[in-house]
């Protein structure tokens, strides 16, 4: 049963893209009749509007995007339909229990259709499964049929369109233009959806958690209810105070950007503006190099190198240093965002006007002083937006987080202790499988809605600065 369904499951895929091979050869041939047609026309003397190659283009696309657009539809719809169709083969005496839910049936019998049996199901289960393959060879032949022949159809169609009065090319630039449309709406579309969707899950923790407990509590304890305390012997109670984890974000931020942010921008600086360029050939590279190392690596780097030096030389000063410091994570993580400062800053302020230094020079400016007076002026809307990259970067950090400062909760600004961060936390609430109905899953949604709200106030604030500060040149 298993080998079956796994060669049953292969067949789909193969076919899938198949059919999608397909679609873009059928494509690719309208384009190339199209294109000849055009031609033939305009050799037997007639003026075209476009030139030949845009009434290729429009039967290809004509061929292509309608099937292509069904083509998804069909894959993301069919599985919606057999879940309903699904539900049918389940006993009402199961739907009556207590414990009956919808969404763990439903995985039972997509188990058994992909040959994954965790011991021995009920006979309706393996009914709905032997069900769910006859709609899937189905659904996989309407989709073959229908999806060729729209392909065909509308590639005949645009091919018959090739005439001299016809206007291929605002035609396909129509087409493009709403391609790059819906693009824009499917970024805009998601991002709202992140948005709201954590914004319902934070509604229903705050609706267990008071809101005041949860942004002002100074204990973070997300424990399930009614778990005994170690080595107590009581039943205590979770507590989800928040305000340690974005202490601890604040502080192992802090630490990075003192790193990355003065050691980027002067790299920057020198490199556009000091350097050879057989330096800057050379130094650029290897910088840049730090930026594709993973974030694994850099957390292994921290916690077997980094923190252990930072431990042994606090000791011999005779300070109390933690094994897994604020202090390691937020170097390494400072390491770590330097090529994204050094790297922005570098391209904008090599894309000032060398017409504004050559002024600045004509005064009599010296070097350093056009760079401070009128380079960095300039350039500074896009330092600033390197700047916010590189906190967006250190806020989000966890693998560097995880390894080298801990997961302790602990209310301290103190760079020598081990602190945790919120998305951290995040991470080690919602690994595994959890119950979406708990507060301590839903608490992971609540930080995030908070860590979103108080990015866009940074991001708001950095715009009010540069509005302020930047300088405009005609």
């Amino acid at each position: 049963m298993a080998g079956s369904s796994f060669l049953f499951g292969l067949e789909e895929q193969v076919d899938s893209f198949a059919l999608l091979i397909a679609v873009l050869l059928i494509s690719s041939g309208y384009f190339y009749l199209g294109t000849r047609s055009s031609r033939t026309v305009r050799a037997a003397g007639a003026r075209l509007h476009s030139l030949p190659h845009y009434y290729g283009l429009f039967a290809g696309l004509v061929a292509a995007l309608p099937a292509l657009s069904l083509l998804a539809i069909l894959a993301i719809g069919d599985d919606i339909v057999f879940n309903k169709l699904a539900l049918g083969f389940i006993p009402a005496d199961v739907k009556a229990g207590e414990n009956y839910k919808e969404v763990i049936v439903l995985a039972q019998i997509y188990n058994v259709v992909n040959g994954i049996n965790f011991g021995e199901q009920p006979d309706w289960v393996y009914a709905a499964a032997e069900a769910w393959h006859g709609w899937e060879d189905t659904s996989r032949l309407l989709k073959n049929v229908t999806v060729l022949a729209l392909s065909l159809l509308g590639g005949m169609f645009a091919y018959r369109m090739v005439n001299p009065a016809f206007r291929s090319r605002n035609a396909v630039e129509r087409i493009v233009m709403t391609i790059l449309a819906a693009s824009s709406a499917i970024a805009i579309l998601t991002t709202i959806g992140i948005v709201f969707s954590v914004i319902f899950e934070s509604m229903r923790f705050f609706a267990l958690v008071p809101v005041s407990e949860f942004l002002f509590g100074t204990t973070w304890n997300p424990q399930f209810e009614g778990a005994e305390r170690a080595g107590s012997g009581q039943m205590g109670l979770a507590t989800y105070g928040s305000v340690p984890l974005f202490v601890g974000t604040f502080l192992i931020s802090v630490v990075a950007l003192s790193v990355s942010v003065p050691v980027g921008l002067f790299s920057a600086i020198y490199l556009s503006e000091y350097a050879t360029p057989r330096v800057r050939s050379l130094v650029k590279p290897l910088m840049e190099l730090l930026a594709g190392v993973p974030t694994v690596v850099y957390g292994f780097f921290a916690a077997l190198t980094v923190a252990p030096f930072i431990r042994s030389t606090g000791m011999s000063l005779g300070l109390d240093v933690a094994s897994e410091s604020a202090l390691a994570a937020g170097l390494v993580m400072g390491i770590m965002i330097i090529p994204f400062v050094s790297s922005l800053s570098d391209d904008v302020i090599n894309a000032v006007p060398q017409a504004l230094r050559d002024a600045a020079y004509g005064l009599g400016s010296t070097q350093s002083e056009t760079v401070r007076q009128v380079v960095l002026p300039a350039a500074l809307p896009g330092i600033v937006a390197a700047i916010l990259l590189a906190v967006s970067r250190a806020v989000g950090e966890t693998m560097i987080v995880v390894m080298a400062a801990g997961l302790a909760a602990n209310l301290s600004l103190n760079p020598l202790d081990a602190v945790t961060t919120v998305t951290s936390q995040i991470v080690t609430i919602l690994v595994g499988d959890q119950e979406f109905e708990s507060a301590k899953t839903l608490s992971a949604f609540a930080l995030a809605l908070t860590l979103i709200v108080i990015t866009l106030g940074l991001n708001f604030m950095a715009l009010q600065i540069v509005k302020k500060y930047r300088e405009q040149y005609e």
